[in-house]
This record gives C-alpha cells, sequence and structure tokens, in this order.
C-alpha cells in the first residue's frame, strides 16, 4: 500500500514530523514488488539495497535523491508508486576511499529507468567528477521505461543520452566501473558498455535486443543465454572483463579491482606492502621456460613468481588467451601487466587480441598506471581471416597505444619477440623506457623459416633435394641472424639479465622511472584507428 502520512504535514508537531520522515524512508527503502524480490533471493541474487550495503565499507552509505519519483501520466502511470524511481543513488567507501554509485532496483518495474530515475544516475556521474572518484554502476534492468513513451523523447531515453554523454566526458578523468547482476537490455547495457570495466555475474544476460525482438526483426530464434549470456560475452566478443560466480562474488571482484586504482587520475597510485622481499631472486624461472624456443608453456607461471606474493587481477581471462592482461603490484606498487602467452597460438597477436590489448593499455596510459611487458610473441598473426578482420588496422592499435602511452614502460623479453609484436610489447624503437632479455636462442625480426623462404626460395626450389637444402639453410640463416647478444650490441635492449633477477630488475626499473616526464605534441588527442 502508498504511504499515507497519519494527517497533513501543516497539522503536525515537530516530533511527529521527525517520526514521519522516519516512516517515509523506511517505505521507500523497502523497494518494490515483494514478490520480486523474494524471486531473487531464492536464485541467489541480492537486492538493490543489499548489493550497496555489501560492496560499500560498512556504515558508510549516504544516499542522495531518495524521494525523487516519476512525473508522467498515461499508459497507466497516474499515482503509481514507483520508489526513489527506481534507481537508488549515493556515495560511500570502499577500503576508505570515496566512490559515487547508483543500483537499478528491479523489484520496482523491472528496472526500467525513467527520467527522473536517470536524472539521478546522470547527477552521480557530475559530483563523481567534481570530487575526483570513481562511479560503480550496478545495473539490473530492462532498459528506458515503455510506460514513459507518452512523454515522447523527454522520459528515460534522454536519460541515457545524458549518461552517456558523462560517460564519454569523463572518460580517462575517474574510473568507471559496471556491475552487471541481473538480465539487462536496451538502453541500459550502452552505459556499460562504455564503462572503462564490466564485471558480471554467470547468471547475468545482456543485450540490446533481446530474443523476442530479434526474431521479429530478422526472424533469428535463439536463447537468451546463447544470445548474450555473460559467458559468451567472457569468452566470445570479449564485453565482460570479469566473470563473478554470483552477486557477492561480484561486489568482491569489485572492491579488488579498485585497490588496484587511482581514485581519479589527478590522484596517485594506491601502494599495498605485502612483504614480499623486493630482492627477491626467483631461481626456478629457469627451469620453467623450455629450453626448445618454440615448445608453448604458460607465462602464467612466470607471472606468479615475479609479482608480489603471486597475487594477479586478470582482466577478460577467457578471452583471446594467446594476450594476457591484468593489474598485479610489483614492492606495493600497482603495475599493468601484458604479457604474450604461447600456450595460445603460440602466443602470436590476433587482431582481437590486439584490440583487447590496446584498450587495457591506454587504460593504464589514462590513469597514470606503468606498464610492465613480457615478451614471447613470433609475430602477429598472418592469413586470410585475420585480413578479413581488419588486421592492418584492428593490429596496429596495440603498436598505436604502446607507441602513445606516456607512462613508464618497462618489457622483459623472455624467449623471442619479433616483427611487429615487439612493437606492441614496448621494444625501444616504440618508445620502451627500459628493455631486457633473457640468455635466449631466437631473438631476430623475422624468424630464420620466413627469412629462409623469402630470399633463398628459388635457389631451394632448384636443387636435387629442397628439403635438405631447405633445412640446411634455415640453419645457415640462424647463425648470420645473429643473436641475443648481437641484439644487446646493437643496441635493441639495455641488457641480458638472468632469469632469477626479473623481479628485482623491475622493482629497480619502476623506482628509477617513477618521476618520468614524456613529451607529447601538442594536440587535442590521437586517432587510434578503431
Amino acid at each position: 500500500m502508498p504511504y499515507q502520512p497519519k494527517k497533513p504535514i501543516n497539522d503536525m508537531t515537530m516530533d511527529e514530523l521527525i517520526a514521519d520522515l522516519r516512516q517515509r524512508k523506511e517505505y521507500l527503502k523497502r523497494g518494490g514488488d515483494p514478490k520480486v524480490q523474494e524471486k531473487m533471493h531464492k536464485e541467489g541474487m541480492l537486492t538493490a539495497r543489499e548489493r550497496i550495503d555489501k560492496l560499500l565499507d560498512p556504515g558508510t552509505f549516504v544516499e542522495i535523491d531518495m524521494f525523487v519519483t516519476h512525473h508522467a501520466v498515461g499508459l497507466g502511470m497516474e499515482g503509481k508508486e514507483v520508489p526513489a524511481d527506481g534507481i537508488i543513488t549515493g556515495y560511500g567507501e570502499i577500503g576508505g576511499r570515496g566512490v559515487y554509485l547508483y543500483s537499478q532496483d528491479y523489484s520496482v518495474m523491472s528496472g526500467a529507468v525513467g527520467r527522473w530515475g536517470g536524472s539521478k544516475l546522470v547527477r552521480m556521474y557530475d559530483l563523481a567528477y567534481a570530487k575526483g572518484a570513481p562511479v560503480i554502476a550496478i545495473c539490473h534492468g530492462t532498459g528506458a521505461r515503455l510506460q514513459e513513451a507518452a512523454w515522447g523523447n523527454t522520459g528515460g531515453g534522454v536519460a541515457f543520452g545524458m549518461q552517456f554523454n558523462r560517460i564519454a566526458r569523463y572518460s580517462g578523468a575517474i574510473p568507471q566501473i559496471a556491475l552487471m547482476m541481473g538480465d539487462n537490455g536496451g538502453g541500459g547495457v550502452y552505459g556499460p558498455g562504455m564503462c572503462d570495466f564490466i564485471i558480471a555475474t554467470k547468471r547475468t544476460n545482456m543485450f540490446i535486443a533481446g530474443p523476442p525482438t530479434v526474431k521479429s526483426a530478422i526472424s533469428e530464434e535463439i536463447s537468451a543465454e546463447e544470445l548474450g549470456g555473460a559467458e559468451m560475452h567472457a569468452k566470445v566478443s570479449g564485453v565482460v572483463h570479469v566473470l563473478a560466480e554470483d552477486d557477492e562474488d561480484c561486489l568482491k571482484k569489485c572492491r579488488e579491482l579498485l585497490s588496484f586504482l587511482p581514485v581519479s587520475c589527478r590522484e596517485a597510485l594506491p601502494i599495498f606492502k605485502t612483504g614480499d622481499d623486493p630482492n627477491r631472486l626467483c631461481p626456478e624461472l629457469a627451469k620453467i621456460v623450455p629450453d626448445v624456443p618454440r615448445r608453448p608453456f604458460d607465462v602464467h607461471e612466470v607471472i606468479k613468481r615475479i609479482v608480489d606474493s603471486g597475487y594477479f587481477f586478470e582482466i577478460q581471462t577467457d578471452y583471446c588467451k594467446n594476450l594476457i592482461i591484468g593489474f598485479t603490484r610489483f614492492d606495493g606498487q600497482t603495475v599493468g601487466l601484458v604479457a604474450s602467452n604461447t600456450k595460445y597460438n603460440s602466443g602470436a597477436i590476433t587482431w582481437d587480441a590486439a584490440e583487447k590489448g590496446a584498450r587495457f593499455i591506454r587504460f593504464c596510459d589514462c590513469f597514470n598506471i606503468p606498464l610492465v611487458f613480457i615478451g614471447d610473441s613470433p609475430a602477429y598473426m598472418v592469413g586470410s581471416n585475420q585480413e578479413r578482420h581488419g588486421m592492418i588496422a584492428r593490429g596496429s592499435s596495440m603498436v598505436f597505444a604502446t607507441a602513445e602511452a606516456t607512462v613508464p614502460k618497462i618489457a622483459v623479453c623472455i624467449r623471442r619477440t619479433t616483427t611487429a609484436a615487439s612493437y606492441s610489447l614496448g621494444a625501444l624503437p616504440i618508445g620502451g623506457d627500459l628493455v631486457f632479455f633473457w640468455p635466449a636462442k631466437e631473438v631476430t625480426g623475422f624468424g630464420p623459416e620466413i627469412v629462409t623462404d623469402v630470399i633463398y626460395r628459388k635457389q631451394i626450389a632448384a636443387s636435387e633435394n629442397p628439403v635438405e637444402a631447405r633445412k640446411l639453410k634455415i640453419e645457415q640463416v640462424a647463425r648470420e641472424l645473429g643473436d641475443v647478444y648481437d641484439m644487446a650490441a646493437w643496441e635493441q635492449c639495455n641488457d641480458v639479465i638472468e632469469p632469477a633477477e626479473t623481479r628485482i630488475v623491475i622493482i629497480k626499473a619502476l623506482k628509477m622511472l617513477k618521476n618520468k616526464v614524456a613529451f607529447q605534441p601538442q594536440k587535442k588527442y590521437g586517432n587510434i584507428p578503431l
């Protein structure tokens, strides 16, 4: 039942006014349909307010605009109770640092966004930018509220447009994280798609149009999970950056991610001392990487041994596994780590892996997060499939991002990192600050097979035994191309280091580059190939 005061406000004493205020707030905090809330609990989900309470430090949430509601008429909206207009907004703390957030209440008209609720969430962005604090969007809704369509372009649609404007305007100034914690569709997914990171629960489906609309529009019959399930988006489309088991895991992962980030581009990175010795050697690294140059292995085994306490927060774990990205720490210092992984596609950089790397590199550069590259890649992937997906433009996005980044860039080549792959992974010519090589058997710009087949193909074809001739020529070319010490002599790296020294060398490099000042031409911004 709608809240009804016991008597008109003008007839109340102060004590009665205070009691009335408390009752009104308590009524609004109950949210919408209790049956919907009960169903959410049965499905293992939290309600909108429970999500806020679990995410923030206890007792820090301050709600604003609680009493805002719709002003629509027509289509059954006259006199309709819509608590908080379906969106809870406010601010609080995570790890003692301020954040702004909003949480869509699915129990209120399926979380659909109306004009005034949308205005509330837009206000969050303006306040967050003014303060210099992240925005957390807890998303669970069906898009724009159709019941306000009678008001033309003044309903939820215009609110989304205002939100998109703020997301784009404040991108790179404050971190923006979307938590997808239930079905989301229509205009409600474009905003999250523009955010820096999306963390989604496994039970989430998200799409610009659901199965019924798809069937009507293009006659395609498909389930919600196949069309826009979180696992599909984590593995196939790459839209989901971090996949969570459930609501509580999603909120926990958000707190973890924020622990690596500054609250804004104007603030310093958080320092989190783990007690891991900065002078710790890693002798086991020499045995982890195979002696055979082209035998694949999982570079995660290298990462977890060199970083603080083996802790690596990976982004897009199941998407384009040939390239690894994520946040970690060296002696308490946050870094963005980018590594090729020969376990998948031999570590070659594909068009989609390049876009994955480029977006992450640009985020780190926006927020002054140093970059550490771990290189072991034969090249960019070649072939008709790559060309037809736009490798020339999409692949070069990672080269562009690496060259453009002004943060400290430290690269360690653990085996071979050749051709354009070396530029994507922080080589000196592209603007890498410090580049170190492990003792390696193959370090050339092109592998000996490619050089042999291009330069000597006619000579080999004319020989009596082309197979044997090619084998001998490859061995000859490999000797002529030089080794890691030739690379050092040609100043293609700054030092050749023992694998065991890798952690120590990276930490010292980060300290030396702490106050790096980079030259930037006067311009508005670069036009990265998209």
